[in-house]
């Protein structure tokens, strides 16, 4: 299982009440040791093929060791998972590692957050956990662009209330599938090209990738802020945040972090609401 690693500085702190957050995606699962609202630690993971919490213990235990003795201190962990065959394995790991139950977030989390959905348990605990951080954190109205597996774009207004969004294919989903049915087509990287117009195919097929993704999130994101009927703050969050940003013109802020604030504001607020 290969991991990225980011850390915010050496060593672990001095006592505090830590926090593993795990964020389960299609592709990707992203990890974080938090200290009330800082990441001290955060790790990608390739989500891969479903897994035994005895398979994730060694890696996990040796990517978080710095903290170990914290968390286990804390026994406070959540989970945001959309794969639901993942979710027992990572609930598995968290018990082995800490001694207790993970809170596992749904849309039942949602403390203080108002879902004007049809269907509000069929809502991703990582849209719920965007929508919770930037009702917490940022100024309303917002829509969060979480770029992922899929693109999702996520209404919250003042109340706060989640009024829901829209769901696009992902950046990298769609250029996948682009190559596997054109062969003869080869890959290229998701980078800002230096003109629009290619003068090679790859050069032809890194514009069409990522201008056709920058202006169909900022074409969204426009229809989104006219049926609102004011504009929105625009904040962008997952692995291609900062890329598609960079070309964006509708948004504001980045902030690889947000799903995971979300999870703990949601940790934290159940705990209150238990008296724990």
């Amino acid at each position: 299982m290969a991991a990225a690693r980011s850390r915010s500085r050496a060593g672990a702190p001095p006592g505090g009440s830590l926090l593993l957050a795990i964020d389960v995606g299609n592709t990707q699962t992203v990890l974080g040791v938090l200290e009330g609202s800082r990441v001290c630690e955060l790790f990608r993971v390739s989500s891969g093929l479903p897994r035994t919490g005895d398979e994730l213990l060694p890696v996990v235990e040796r990517l978080i060791a710095p903290w170990g003795d914290g968390l286990a201190a804390s026994g406070r962990a959540v989970i945001g998972s959309v794969v639901p065959s993942l979710t027992p394995a990572w609930e598995q790991l968290a018990r082995r590692l800490l001694g207790r139950d993970p809170h596992v977030a749904s849309a039942a989390s949602a403390h203080g957050l108002r879902l004007e959905l049809k269907d509000p348990a069929s809502v991703g605990a990582d849209r719920i956990a965007n929508a919770v951080a930037v009702a917490a954190l940022y100024r309303l109205p917002a829509i969060v662009v979480d770029l992922g597996t899929a693109t999702t774009f996520d209404v919250v207004v003042p109340g706060p209330r989640y009024l829901g969004g829209a769901i696009a294919p992902g950046i990298l989903t769609s250029a996948e599938e682009l190559f596997r049915r054109a062969a003869r087509l080869a890959k290229v990287d998701l980078r800002p090209p230096e003109h629009v117009v290619g003068r090679t195919t790859e050069e032809a097929i890194q514009s069409g990738v990522y201008f056709g993704s920058v202006g169909q999130i900022d074409g969204l994101v426009t229809r989104l802020g006219a049926e609102l009927g004011e504009r929105p703050f625009v904040i962008a969050t997952g692995g291609l945040a900062s890329v598609i940003a960079a070309g964006s013109s509708t948004i504001e802020r980045v902030d690889p972090t947000l799903t995971l604030q979300g999870l703990r504001l949601i940790e934290e607020r159940d705990r209150e609401a238990r008296g724990g």
